[in-house]
């Protein structure tokens, strides 16, 4: 390949990966090509994609970005899962599609921490940052709806009580 064409390479790569914080690194060598052109379209309902890299040039294009912290991970036949929300989407979608397919995983990045081969189906355990938003409301919310439900509780049984009050002197009766 000459200097001019790996110059191109490396300048699309910077372009695509350079602004990138979250990636999976895969290996798609040996899948067959129904089942990876069924990977790419799963991932690409999701806003994802796949990129098949050549390591020396990707190397190249990552230096001083976010990718860097991948270059390590850089072995052999290389494909990057990028896009979507966050690594977290990524890695379950792939996840679950390794469950079909033989996958292998060769690294990933989120938010600057790397994580490993095989530590990425511990990332996609990981609550989205949708996911985590919610249960941090939920836990200041349950103990005010418990705060809620003891002072309506008490309320309505005071209501209650005021109703019998009321009927019993509408009869006529006392109140003892």
């Amino acid at each position: 390949m000459s200097k001019p064409v790996k110059n191109l390479i490396v300048d699309s790569y910077r372009k695509r990966f350079g602004q990138l914080e979250a990636a999976v690194l895969i290996d798609i060598r040996g899948i067959a090509s129904n089942d990876n052109n069924t990977l790419r379209n799963n991932l690409a309902e999701k806003q994802m994609q796949i990129t098949v890299v050549k390591n020396s040039l990707a190397k190249r294009a990552w230096e001083g970005t976010a990718m860097a912290n991948l270059i390590g991970s850089l072995d052999g036949s290389c494909a990057v899962a990028y896009g979507g929300e966050s690594a977290v989407h990524i890695a379950r979608l792939l996840i679950e599609h390794a469950k079909e397919v033989k996958l292998e995983f060769k690294g990933a990045l989120m938010e600057g921490q790397v994580f490993g081969p095989d530590q990425v189906d511990a990332l996609s355990k990981y609550p989205t940052r949708t996911e985590a938003q919610g249960q941090v409301i939920q836990i200041f919310l349950g103990p005010a709806g418990q705060v809620i439900g003891a002072a309506t509780g008490i309320g309505s049984r005071i209501v209650s009580i005021l109703k019998t009050i009321e009927e019993k002197l509408e009869k006529g009766e006392s109140i003892k």
